[in-house]
């Protein structure tokens, strides 16, 4: 492309860019929370690029919904387990694309690094349904109590002890095969 339809593009791009109206509410919104938007999906992808696309997800879907205030009873509640549901999508989208030509494979079973066990997680959190592995996530991965898992899901801590045993045996299973 020539330099100078370049520019214009650019140009255009910049005038169409200032002409869009970030109303002030879910500027505030973003600002606040979207490091904890980042993290939360970093510690579930385990990738710095696939958390920067779990955050633009979310935010986007966020400013597509409304401003932002009217939306959101409790924000940090609602864009963690956003982020949550986002970054299990992603991992599910990208083991469902996955492909290995037989050349690269290596010939004899490697040890199992931190890297490949947090894949292996990723790919089991995957398999399970969204609610377990939320509570999974919020309980192992985001460090919060049984008792705050409740108050935040609305649901009894009884449930939620349920479900994190379950999912621990049905995670441990999978992991073991």
């Amino acid at each position: 492309m020539k330099e100078s339809n370049w520019r214009r593009t650019l140009q255009s791009a910049l005038a169409e860019e200032r002409a869009i109206a970030i109303p002030s509410e879910f500027d505030r919104v973003f600002r606040a929370y979207h490091s904890l938007v980042f993290r939360t999906a970093y510690r579930i992808t385990g990738n710095a690029a696939d958390a920067e696309d779990v955050s633009q997800t979310v935010f986007l879907r966020l400013f597509r919904r409304s401003t932002g205030a009217e939306v959101l009873g409790n924000e940090e509640s609602y864009l963690r387990r956003a982020a949550i549901n986002a970054a299990l999508d992603v991992i599910r989208l990208r083991q469902s694309d996955r492909t290995v030509d037989l050349v690269d494979m290596p010939a004899e079973p490697a040890r199992e690094d931190t890297g490949e066990l947090r894949q292996a997680l990723g790919r089991a959190m995957a398999q399970l349904k969204p609610r377990p592995a939320e509570i999974f996530a919020l309980r192992f991965l985001e460090g919060f109590s049984n008792p705050e898992i409740a108050r935040m899901l609305g649901i009894s801590l009884v449930r939620v002890a349920v479900i994190v045993h379950r999912t621990r045996l049905q995670l441990r299973k999978e992991l073991s095969a």
